[in-house]
């Protein structure tokens, strides 16, 4: 016996793989949200993008913070790991939000760095929406040529 065919009422929308991708990306941010969001007093703390490169010299933290006022920014180095916290402001805009994927708010990020990071030397800057903050090696930890003995 075959069973009969269940029609919508509706019309027939074209299938957009690319906003599957977009629900898929938006729910997933949600649920990490959740799940690895941590509550302030203030609301909710998002973590910012951010890239931690090793030169001989130094280590960069590179963190995306467009938007985001220098004074609103603040840096911390206990140890050796380097606290990043500020706020983002919201702007005051007219009419109703139809989309809104832009954070505002608290943001916290947080990098533990290797042991051989020298406090006294620490730089940041803010340009073009990156925050660079160079830390500084110890004398000990830059590499060094060994010269060999011998004939």
């Amino acid at each position: 016996m075959a069973l009969p065919a269940v029609r919508s009422s509706g019309p027939l929308g074209r299938w957009d793989p690319f906003r599957e991708f977009e629900d898929l990306y938006r729910d997933l941010g949600r649920w990490m949200e959740s799940v690895a969001g941590r509550v302030d007093e203030g609301g909710r703390l998002w973590s910012p993008l951010a890239d931690v490169t090793e030169t001989d010299e130094a280590y960069l933290v590179e963190v995306e913070l467009p938007g985001v006022k220098r004074d609103d920014i603040t840096i911390e180095l206990d140890g050796s790991e380097l606290a990043i916290g500020g706020e983002l402001k919201e702007t005051e805009r007219q009419g109703l939000f139809r989309h809104r994927t832009r954070r505002t708010g608290q943001f916290s990020y947080r990098v533990t760095l290797p042991h051989d990071v020298d406090a006294d030397k620490v730089q940041a800057d803010l340009a073009d929406g990156v925050l660079t903050v160079r830390v500084a090696k110890t004398e000990a930890a830059k590499p060094r040529r060994i010269a060999i003995n011998g004939k």
